[in-house]
């Protein structure tokens, strides 16, 4: 046997530091994710006594692309400029994305584009772990674990998932490869983040499945998971169309639209057409609920009848479009929306649990888009219950293979393909990335 105390005592050290200079930065994170998730409750409140407040929706996007343009140059490549951070420490992160990405995406949401929470939670996170270490001032590799812990403080903070947050964090910054090393210090962030959303009394989106036990001595049902398998190719290729539309149109949306001012009051008026044209706002803003009865949400996606058969294309199509003009919060969110009622459609028509395949297609969509089929699989667990976890696991990572090497993250690099050999993909850059260096800030 070969005792070394020496590494039990470097152990000890470790976990102290790092408990040490996470804990203001959870209890700020958690904080600040917790007014944040406040005021865009009250924000979507306002939008749906108000419905006036949709015409103002140029005006919104105006008033955000002003404020990025005054004050937020530097910060324009969001989600994208934490990643390239982690990869190559440079200057850190400006701390002014923190207010930059609040007040815009409440904006956003306030005349009702279809946005989500994700970015601002992300970029929030990193955005004040990079505040604190100009108090730290860190080695390259600390700045690089600070930074990520930032990010799964502010991920699992804003869902209420805390280990799918630290997991994520690890696991979105290249594809088929985990950054172990930071393992415990973002566990630590997501959980401690978390904790203190909870003490601020806020509260997240219970979602509920009820999934009967499979017959025999089998974990699970054969049949069902030859059908949950099948929802997981087209849950990735629904991701796949995402995230290529997002970046095609928009590298055709900046070109037919040059100045970044004008595009948010183009794609404001394009979406208010295209309310007027479907007349119904169910796609607008979040999407998880609404007051109004018979409209299509995130939670109804989880029961029979919930969805109409085109309701995830157009929740795409909307959020694509809010995207692309610039609309600050992210694509999460929707991401979920998108999922949810697809899977509801799917669960229809393969003649299995409806509850079931709207919580596969929650997260396995986002799986194929973000390229995090472990962090989408945890969350789906932490959101649904572990019953479902064999499911939940297939769908995820079915879906993450067939998306293919696309996805909603620029900056996320290939570690190591899909599929080898993988066609036309090597190691390196996203292949978008390669196509485009102009990056759609989020």
């Amino acid at each position: 046997m070969r005792i070394r105390p020496s590494e039990q005592v470097e152990v000890v050290r470790y976990l102290a530091k790092w408990i040490a200079l996470l804990t203001p930065v959870a209890v700020v994170v958690g904080s600040t994710s917790s007014a944040f998730l406040w005021a865009l409750e009250r924000a979507t409140d306002e939008r749906f006594e108000r419905p006036w407040l949709l015409y103002l929706l140029p005006l919104a996007g105006l008033t955000v692309a002003l404020l990025y343009h005054r004050f937020g140059r530097s910060v324009e490549g969001g989600n994208n400029l934490l990643v390239d951070e982690v990869h190559e420490p440079g200057g850190g992160v400006p701390p002014r994305i923190v207010p930059l990405i609040f007040v815009g995406t409440v904006v956003s949401h306030l005349a009702g584009a279809s946005v989500g929470r994700e970015g601002t939670a992300v970029q929030m996170g990193g955005g004040l772990a990079s505040a604190f270490n100009r108090v730290f001032r860190l080695g390259a590799e600390d700045q690089k674990t600070l930074l990520m812990a930032g990010i799964a403080a502010g991920f699992g903070a804003v869902f209420g998932t805390p280990i799918a947050g630290a997991v994520f964090a690890m696991e979105v910054l290249a594809i088929g490869r985990m950054q172990y090393g930071a393992l415990i210090p973002v566990l630590y962030a997501a959980l401690a983040a978390d904790y203190v959303v909870g003490a601020w009394g806020t509260e997240h989106t219970a979602y509920h499945i009820t999934l009967s036990a499979p017959d025999g001595d089998l974990p699970f049902d054969a049949v069902l998971m030859a059908k949950v398998a099948f929802a997981g190719g087209l849950f990735g290729l629904t991701a796949m169309v995402f995230a290529e539309l997002v970046h095609g149109l928009g590298r055709a949306f900046r070109q037919a639209v040059a100045s970044p001012l004008v595009r948010p009051v183009a794609g404001g008026m394009l979406i208010i057409a295209a309310v007027l044209m479907l007349g119904t706002r169910e796609y607008l803003g979040l999407g998880v609920s609404s007051p109004n009865a018979g409209d299509v949400t995130i939670l109804s996606s989880f029961e029979e009848g919930g969805a109409d058969p085109f309701s995830w294309w157009w929740k795409l199509a909307f959020t694509v479009l809010a995207l692309v003009s610039g609309f600050k919060g992210g694509e999460v969110t929707p991401l979920f929306f998108i999922g949810a009622s697809l899977g509801n459609r799917l669960g229809v028509l393969l003649r299995a649990p409806v509850d079931l395949f709207a919580g596969l297609g929650f997260v396995a969509v986002f799986a194929g888009a973000a390229n995090t089929p472990l962090a989408c699989t945890i969350m789906g667990i932490e959101l649904f219950g572990a019953g479902s976890a064999p499911y939940i696991a297939v769908a995820c990572f079915v879906a993450y293979l067939v998306s293919g090497h696309s996805g909603i993250y620029l900056s996320q690099r290939i570690a190591t393909p899909k599929v080898v050999p993988a066609v036309g993909t090597k190691p390196g850059e996203m292949p978008t990335l390669r196509e485009s260096r102009e990056r759609p800030s989020r």
